[in-house]
């Protein structure tokens, strides 16, 4: 993986998504964890946080070693805020907000994600 691969990931905000992309049903995800969905070059970590009730999806791309792995980090809190750490170093982002949470990496690319009907959707812009 190159830095510019980087650049496929762009955060997006609710009031920017053009196309709700249907990922799979809400059963293919697993309980409190992740797992990846592709969308067109881009690699997307979905997370179910059944203790919050919550989903969450990001990039999968760890900024730190370049490596497709997010997907499978252990999700949990920091004070408030839901968490992935990066299960190769440890590092953590926010699943709100990209922010590496313990170091001074760059933020991950967060997603909007919403269900309906029993599916997950991701938004994008294109």
């Amino acid at each position: 993986m190159a830095l510019s691969d980087l650049n496929t990931y762009q955060a997006i905000s609710p009031e920017a998504v053009k196309v709700w992309f249907k990922a799979a049903p809400v059963s293919k995800f697993p309980k409190n964890g992740g797992a990846c969905v592709k969308y067109k070059d881009k690699q997307i970590a979905v997370f179910n946080f059944t203790r919050k009730g919550e989903w969450y999806a990001c990039q999968n791309l760890c900024p730190h070693k370049m490596e497709m792995v997010l997907s499978r980090g252990m999700i949990g809190e920091e004070g408030e805020q839901p968490k992935v750490a990066c299960p190769l170093h440890k590092n953590t982002f926010s699943l709100k907000t990209g922010e590496n949470l313990n170091g001074s990496l760059d933020a991950i690319a967060t997603y909007p994600i919403k269900i309906m009907d029993n599916f997950v959707y991701l938004g994008f812009i294109e």
